[in-house]
């Protein structure tokens, strides 16, 4: 049975030690406030954009150039009945080499369609991990101004 878990995957041509990298600086591919560090197992931060999102994630897994795991260990989402649907699910970034590229594949392990935010969340993925993240990666340089700015 396949999973019904948000996921995307792209690919580009830096190293997995430079994807790696680029993961783990969350604020150079997040809009809003993100507050705390990201880059040690162990580690929690916030994720707040006015209006429609809170979330604390926990590094649980760090594999440099290979994986990074968060844990959602609380969330608020404005706009669901249940605002915690996020708290308990896990985002993770697995990291290849295919040929001379490193793919990036991205899950959001506990968002399904089931979730009242699934559309809405699915669609700030997809701004952030294929085209921030992956503009941080292949640039440089940190988001575009997200579609619902």
């Amino acid at each position: 049975m396949k999973s019904q878990d948000f996921t995307t995957t792209f690919s580009v041509d830096q190293t997995p030690d430079e994807t790696f990298a680029a993961i783990n600086n969350v604020r150079g591919w997040w809009t809003g406030d993100v507050t705390g560090a990201t880059d040690t197992i162990g580690d929690e931060f916030t994720y707040r954009y006015p209006g429609a999102h809170y979330s604390k994630q926990k590094v649980t897994e760090l594999v440099p150039g290979q994986k990074v795991v968060w844990r959602v260990v609380d969330s608020d989402l404005v706009g669901p009945e249940d605002p915690s649907e996020w708290t308990g699910t896990e985002i993770t970034f697995d990291l290849s080499r295919n040929g001379s590229k490193t793919e990036v594949r991205f899950a959001h392990t506990g968002l399904v369609p089931e979730f009242e935010c699934f559309d809405a969340c699915s669609s700030a993925w997809g701004f952030y991990i294929n085209g921030s993240l992956r503009r941080l990666i292949s640039t440089g340089e940190g988001p575009a101004v997200p579609p619902w700015a």
